[in-house]
């Protein structure tokens, strides 16, 4: 059973910027349905989209069943206004707008929210991030009011003070998670938050010649540090290889890879139990 708990259908792994283009009038159905018949033929039955504001994970959702895939969505990631996350989701100023956006949420079908809550990696430079993240109080609310409307709630979070706030808030699931430290971790384990690391969205980066490759070396073997620290100490995690992603085609299996890298021989079970977690909630 192969699960991919971060992709986006919108993208392509190639130009952004074109791949929403190609749905931007309407859900590309030739493009979804030829990624869907991808996954199927390497057995992937349950995907778990990162969400887009132009319907193309919406209909992804709406045709999987015919390849035997379990699909949930969010439909748009909800960012505040200002901060990372524009280019694809829906933004909010306030919390009264986002309270608005969650019932509307509710009321177009989305199967869970994501909430983006920090800015990327500088892939250039180990260690920063492309801004903070929000303030924890703001943290918290936002995911009690999805919460309260009976969501389950996936965090786009990086940096450790981020995904502390969003874990002790009780956020169900991280991705990405870069550059923590033993308290964050500590409070996903005890917060039973499963943590989703897309280290494909690093790892793939190597060899590239984007960006300094010390950097992105850097960048991956805290990652995997990390990953194995976390699994140690009894944390759920869950392979997304975030596909879409600048260099991250569908079907993309170093996410796999690099869990294996990082678990060894733990690998095999730490995974399923994380996919298994996320699918009961999402």
């Amino acid at each position: 059973m192969l699960c991919d708990c971060h992709m986006h259908m919108i993208l392509d792994g190639v130009d952004w910027k074109k791949a929403i283009g190609r749905h931007r009038d309407a859900p590309n159905l030739s493009f979804i349905h030829q990624v869907l018949g991808q996954y199927r033929e390497q057995g992937f039955v349950y995907l778990r989209d990162g969400g887009d504001r132009w319907g193309a994970g919406k209909m992804a959702r709406k045709i999987a069943p015919e390849y035997g895939i379990r699909y949930r969505t969010p439909l748009a990631p909800l960012c505040q206004k200002g901060h990372y996350g524009a280019f694809i989701g829906e933004t909010y100023e306030n919390l009264r707008e986002y309270a608005d956006l969650v019932r509307k949420a509710r009321k177009d079908g989305a199967d869970f929210i994501k909430i983006m809550i920090s800015g990327l990696m500088d892939f250039d430079r180990a260690g920063v991030l492309t801004e903070e993240g929000l303030p924890p109080e703001q943290i918290r609310e936002l995911i009690h009011i999805a919460h309260e409307e009976g969501f389950a709630v996936m965090a786009h979070a990086n940096g450790a003070r981020t995904v502390e706030a969003a874990a002790v808030a009780g956020v169900d699931s991280v991705e990405h998670g870069a550059y923590q430290d033993e308290d964050s971790m500590l409070a996903m384990v005890e917060n039973g938050t499963v943590w989703v690391p897309t280290l494909s969205t690093v790892g793939n980066l190597r060899g590239k010649g984007r960006f300094r490759e010390e950097a992105v070396r850097e960048i991956l073997d805290s990652a995997l540090r990390n990953v194995a620290f976390f699994a140690e100490k009894g944390g759920l995690i869950a392979p997304g290889s975030d596909a879409g992603a600048w260099a991250v085609p569908h079907g993309c299996t170093t996410e796999f890879q690099l869990l294996k890298q990082a678990l060894g021989e733990k690998c095999r079970g730490i995974p399923e139990q994380g996919c298994r977690r996320i699918m009961e909630k999402f």
